[in-house]
């Protein structure tokens, strides 16, 4: 049921990485067809003839640019009525745009940075999701309007096979026009009945006129000066309007974003060729094609890592106070994500420019100063250098202290071998700034975990086989005649560029092939293990300095277990289906815990399994959102705070009236020492079958305990006795530092007089009140709290509706109202999970795991949670 229901999604998600470097591999055709009468020298001198005022307005249309597109982010915040410090917001959306216009949604995502950030911030997964929809609602909008106009004002001719629609693009102008005003017409008509559009029982809730009105505007001005930069960079010779050119920008940017090719790379160059190639001079086309993403790509995200350095930095500046440093905290999120873009960047520029020539005289003046075998060795090791870089970016991407290290040296002799290769001083500054915001950001590299072992995905695979792609095609563009003259690869000569750049471009490709030969052919993970008496007795010291109960679960045996590396820390997990469910967060040290999160994570993805915790607090939320997990609301927990539990409170009369009439007909509690459960294991078996029996259910497992005596040997176990012996009992689980207790396996005869678990949890809680505990955990109470269905986004809603299916078997309604009546603060409790399409299954899987099977879940013998249970 489960691989069913998202293998269509799952076979896309595979396929897309090859669909990208498909589509890549025909830009490039495209391109090489196009400059096949062009040399590199031509491409160089329309580079140098560009105009300084052309320049300085590509850049002045760049910043204002940039900072139109905050107008997205702080409109999604009215839309949702949130307050954001508008710092954190502009600072998001600055670089969620700068990442997502250079890598488009494959490696790093707008939606993905803004998701850190505002987790961390405070907002829910979604509200988070509604300001990303808000956003790229807004863009397409924008797009509408300007795409409407442009094709309108200046058409566009279009292919033969496209004239369907007509002969140019002023159709499919007015098409986009109407679609425009019918949505604007639906906003004015929500805002004019005063509630949300309603289809078949679903609700719309779309942004009132006013945001409408603000979503195009900014959109429009966005796609206007963006298309603005790369016309002031087109040579006034061309004769192209500002529409025409509008009109094309818009159809190329389109491709890029649809390619599935990291920023469009290639495929927004193609489109924009074979739309204007005829038009404009290949060599000054090129050139501006080249200057338009350095400038509107490549210079933004540079300036967003030395952005979130400085902010990473700040604590080590004495005059920052304490408030700013947690003003900064949400922003800090992305840090890692946009350090690995920028070093992946820095990789494709060193291997870009061992592909390409040296700047014509500097070669000789190096000659003059340097041996030719330094120049040959630094040329091969910059690029080796460049290859390496790019494939530290995905240890980086996940926060491996290791990979900062490595990165930052590499770096730093990649700056020292660019100037030793061809005097490179742009390159190097480049590459040192890179490294001075890597050093800055060392505190946001915090996991230790093996660089080799890392999981290395499909689309970090298919952009660095894209980077190495269009570097193969650079040195056959830049070295085209010198190739087909037939100079082998191995001529050394202080002129021998194009052989320097092929063996260049052969070993930065071996380096990559024998990385990935490795990860090929290095053994497999062995299944997972069951847990020896070893790891158990591993685990037991933690368990014991542990403030939360939860913790005993790992005692019974029937989870895997995975410890950090300094042994200080231990995750509990089982598995079933594609999940691998973790038992609540890691025990232990704060360090090792989030080792371990890191570590499960990498576990699932080497199994193309989904990564889920069950029954998690908010407080981690921040820790969930960096390995890609949305919280799903699952229930609220109940905690009774035992200095306050009085049973003297009108409120508590029933219990109070239950324990009196006990007491008076001879029954007593009683605490059995640990020491003493095996003297009465037989009358606890006999409880517990005839429980069983009268409940008509079995045994359930992972969150909850089954009936075996070793087990609950291990705790004390409070009885009910009566006059013909014990009648109830519930092991006891108590938390370090007395901070909580809470009971595991409850269990009651049929014949049990009414009240009689109302009488034991009442003495157990006057008990440990005495005993000087602060809290009596009575466990979770499945989907409580309307706040979970609002709180839910859509797939969370449909798994929900399939989780309360399980109502009549499990009773989740009976359970709330009987944890209630002790009157317990109540908290929520979250599944951390990859979220979308996947969560109903995963929930499944859930479900599944605490039945004890797939059967058990829609099976009448199945468990059924009476009120006598406490934990879910």
């Amino acid at each position: 049921m489960s691989d069913a229901l998202v293998a269509p999604r799952v076979l896309l998600g595979k396929a897309a990485p090859l669909v990208g470097v498909a589509v890549f591999g025909l830009a490039l055709w495209v391109l090489q067809d196009w400059l096949r009468q062009q040399h590199y020298q031509e491409l160089l001198r329309a580079l140098a003839g560009l105009r300084d005022t052309a320049l300085w307005q590509a850049v002045a249309l760049t910043v204002a640019a940039y900072l139109v597109l905050t107008g997205y982010d702080l409109l999604a915040m009215r839309f949702i009525g949130r307050r954001v410090p508008s710092g954190s917001v502009a600072t998001t959306a600055f670089v969620a745009n700068a990442l997502g216009n250079s890598f488009g949604d494959t490696l790093f995502t707008g939606a993905a940075v803004r998701f850190w950030t505002y987790t961390a911030a405070g907002l829910s997964a979604p509200e988070i999701g509604r300001v990303v929809l808000f956003c790229s609602l807004g863009f397409w909008l924008g797009f509408l309007l300007v795409g409407g106009v442009a094709f309108i004002a200046d058409p566009v001719a279009l292919p033969p096979a496209l004239q369907g629609a007509g002969q140019t693009s002023r159709p499919l102008g007015v098409a986009f026009l109407a679609l425009l005003a019918c949505y604007v017409g639906l906003a004015l008509l929500q805002a004019a009945r005063g509630r949300p559009l309603a289809w078949r029982g679903l609700r719309v809730g779309l942004p009132s006129p006013a945001l409408t009105l603000g979503q195009v505007a900014v959109a429009a001005l966005d796609l206007c000066l963006m298309a603005a930069v790369f016309y002031v960079l087109l040579p006034p010779s061309a004769g192209i309007g500002l529409a025409r050119c509008i009109a094309v920008f818009l159809v190329a940017l389109v491709a890029g974003n649809v390619s599935l090719v990291p920023g469009g790379l290639g495929v927004f160059e193609s489109a924009v060729v074979l739309l204007l190639g005829e038009r404009v001079p290949a060599s000054e086309l090129a050139a501006a094609l080249l200057v338009f993403r350095g400038l509107y790509y490549i210079a933004p995200l540079l300036a967003a890592a030395s952005l979130l350095a400085l902010r990473a930095g700040a604590p080590l500046v004495p005059r920052i106070g304490e408030r700013s440093v947690a003003a900064a905290r949400p922003v800090l999120a992305m840090t890692p994500a946009v350090m690995a873009a920028a070093v992946f960047a820095a990789g494709a520029l060193l291997l870009f420019s061992g592909a390409t020539p040296a700047v014509s005289g500097r070669i000789e003046v190096l000659g003059g100063v340097l041996a030719l075998p330094l120049i040959e060795a630094s040329h091969l090791l910059a690029s080796l250098a460049g290859a390496a870089l790019l494939l530290l970016a995905r240890g980086l991407q996940r926060r491996l202290d290791a990979a900062w290290l490595l990165a930052l040296l590499v770096l730093a002799a990649a700056a020292v071998l660019s100037l030793a290769k061809g005097w490179d001083y742009e390159e190097a500054i480049i590459l040192g700034l890179v490294a001075a915001a890597l050093l800055a950001s060392r505190g946001q590299f915090h996991r230790r975990s093996s660089l080799l072992a890392e999981p290395f995905t499909a689309p970090w695979t298919a952009a660095v086989a894209i980077v190495l792609g269009a570097s193969a095609f650079l040195v056959q563009f830049a070295n085209r005649h010198a190739l087909h003259a037939g100079l082998p690869w191995w001529a050394f000569a202080l002129q021998a560029e194009a052989p320097r750049s092929l063996r260049a471009m052969v070993g930065a490709t071996s380096l990559v092939a024998l990385f990935g030969l490795y990860r090929l052919l290095r053994p497999g993970r062995p299944a997972t293990p069951s847990p020896s008496a070893e790891d158990i007795e591993r685990a037991r010291p933690l368990v014991e300095r542990s403030p939360r109960t939860y913790a005993n679960l790992v005692l019974r045996g029937d989870k895997a277990v995975l410890f950090s590396a300094a042994q200080d820390a231990f995750l509990m997990y089982g598995r079933r289906g594609r999940s691998w469910v973790a038992m609540g967060d890691p025990v232990g040290s704060p360090a090792g815990a989030r080792e371990l999160r890191w570590r499960f994570r990498d576990l699932c993805d080497r199994y193309d399994g989904w990564c889920v915790f069950f029954e998690v607090g908010a407080q981690q939320r921040g820790e969930y959102a960096e390995l890609g997990l949305g919280l799903t609301p699952l229930g609220e927990q109940a905690r009774v705070e035992l200095a306050r539990f009085d049973l003297a409170l009108p409120r508590h009369a029933g219990l109070r009236q239950a324990r009196a009439r006990l007491l008076r007909r001879g029954y007593r509690f009683e605490l059995v020492p640990r020491e003493s459960v095996a003297l009465v294991a037989p009358a606890l078996a006999r409880v517990s079958d005839a429980w069983l029996a009268a409940k008509a259910t079995h045994e359930k497992g992972f969150s909850n305990a089954s009936f075996d005596v070793g087990y609950l040997a291990q705790f004390p176990v409070a009885v009910v006795r009566g006059e013909h012996g014990i009648v109830a009992f519930a092991n006891v689980w108590r938390g370090a530092g007395r901070h909580e207790l809470s009971v595991d396996l409850m269990r009651h005869l049929p014949t049990a007089p009414n009240g009689t678990m109302d009488f034991l949890f009442t003495e157990l809680m006057l008990w440990g009140r005495a005993q000087g505990y602060r809290w009596f955990d009575f466990g979770m109470a499945p989907l409580a709290g309307a706040h979970a269905q609002r709180e839910a986004p859509v797939w969370g809603r449909l798994a929900t509706l399939l989780y309360q299916q399980g109502e009549p078997f499990y009773n989740f309604e009976g359970l709330r109202r009987y944890k209630a009546k002790f009157d317990p603060v109540w908290s929520p409790l979250y599944l951390a999970s990859p979220g979308g399409v996947a969560l109903p299954a995963i929930l499944v899987d859930v479900t599944a795991l605490m039945a004890g099977s797939l059967a058990g879940i829609v099976s009448r013998r199945g468990p059924r949670a009476a009120p006598a249970a406490c934990r879910a």
